[in-house]
């Protein structure tokens, strides 16, 4: 008991150690929920408008950069998934310090608007991991020698994939799916061996005709819940949390399905505060809230009767993930929409028009939100019930990926450019 309270507090001094003003070392940033600190971020920009550089990229991508010191990591995809690369970026001038890639020429299967290594890098300012479907996954030192790759066996989804791993002090987790072969690992940092995994039942392919649709491209996500530190991950149904040294699971909340069909989807982050954790599902399927469940539990105890407090059976389709600020969740809608929901009750106080169609996740800076729509316009509005927008900045280019801030500095991957945005420059 004594070593599993001593992990449990080094994962969450490592969580903590990364969360600096200017660093985003993974998708979501710095404490996995879009939450920038920092406060001298620019709100205008345009193409030829406080844009520090821009570089090409080879070809259309969907991940978002991370951020360590003076070094921009993004993962790309070329020749049509065969080749799989992490670049490193140098911050200052955009200059390109290191590429590896790693080749895979078997058929894999994505949609048209998910090209390969949807996934995003996370470092920790001495290791980056990046997760490339079926080409497996794989750790690199910061000047891009290879320390550690593990081949986990082909991906199989019509749709492909896109959760990104996690680090947290020694381990490395991993959301490996969808498909009919869907696992949560966790690696050792150190050499990439296992140090658990979990088999989650219920995969499909998805292939045309079915007559079901299931899988999870959500991240895995380490709360703080009580005095203890979770990993917690939306799965097709339902969310679930696990003990994030042993695999062990602690416990599920039901609802994330339609009532009308089989559908299981899910493609958004659970949301959490020290009261609630929110999930919605996809494809306009179900969204729930539920009291964040700080007494002791039974391992795998189904809490669904006990702590759920709302389910709303239907919603717009959602990719990207939203954002809790002080009573509200903030969530922006495939279709451009924008909504604010009463996390209490899940009553929705307000859906308004903001954008185009939007993949983005929302990143928060103080009382700001910044969302991207497809066509490059990122909208940034006030974190408050009724919608005021504050700027609209456009740079016409498609981008399906979020934002990542680091230093006063933003950096938008389109699939044409990285930019690093920063006032003045």
């Amino acid at each position: 008991m004594q070593v599993h309270r001593i992990v449990q507090c080094a994962l969450w001094l490592t969580m903590a150690s990364v969360a600096h003003a200017d660093h985003w070392p993974a998708w979501r940033g710095p404490t996995a929920d879009g939450v920038c600190q920092e406060k001298d971020v620019p709100l205008t920009w345009s193409a030829d408008q406080n844009i520090r550089w821009k570089v090409p990229l080879p070809e259309a991508g969907n991940s978002t950069p991370a951020i360590w010191g003076d070094r921009v990591f993004v993962t790309q995809a070329t020749d049509k998934g065969a080749k799989r690369s992490l670049i490193c970026f140098n911050r200052h001038d955009g200059s390109q310090r290191w590429i590896k890639t790693i080749e895979y020429t078997q058929p894999e299967p994505t949609h048209s608007t998910n090209p390969f290594c949807a996934a995003s890098p996370v470092t920790n300012g001495e290791r980056v991991v990046v997760s490339h479907g079926s080409a497996g996954i794989a750790c690199y030192d910061f000047d891009g020698n290879q320390l550690w790759h593990r081949d986990l066996g082909p991906c199989h989804h019509i749709w492909g994939t896109a959760a990104s791993p996690v680090i947290a002090g020694d381990l490395v987790f991993l959301n490996f799916g969808p498909g009919e072969r869907t696992t949560l690992y966790a690696f050792h940092l150190q050499d990439g061996t296992d140090a658990w995994k979990v088999d989650e039942p219920g995969g499909k392919l998805g292939d045309k005709g079915a007559a079901e649709w299931i899988g999870s491209w959500s991240t895995p996500v380490l709360a703080k819940v009580g005095d203890q530190t979770q990993l917690l991950l939306s799965w097709p149904g339902a969310i679930k949390a696990y003990d994030p040294p042993t695999g062990r699971h602690l416990w599920t909340c039901q609802g994330l399905f339609k009532d009308d069909a089989q559908d299981k989807l899910v493609y958004t982050n659970p949301l959490f505060n020290d009261q609630v954790i929110v999930a919605m599902g996809g494809f306009q399927g179900a969204w729930i809230g539920m009291k964040v469940p700080t007494e002791s539990l039974s391992s795998g105890s189904d809490i669904t009767e006990s702590h759920r407090l709302w389910r709303n059976p239907k919603g717009p389709q959602r990719i990207g993930s939203g954002m809790i600020v002080g009573d509200h969740v903030y969530i922006v809608n495939e279709n451009g929409t924008v909504q604010c929901i009463e996390w209490k009750t899940g009553k929705i106080l307000g859906t308004e028009r903001l954008t185009g169609n939007t993949w983005a996740s929302l990143v928060r800076v103080g009382d700001r939100l910044y969302t991207t729509s497809l066509e490059g316009e990122t909208v940034v509005f006030a974190a408050k019930p009724k919608l005021e927008v504050l700027a609209r900045n456009v740079i016409s280019e498609r981008t399906l990926a979020s934002l990542a801030i680091s230093n006063g500095e933003i950096y938008l991957r389109t699939h044409q450019h990285l930019w690093c945005i920063a006032d003045g420059k």
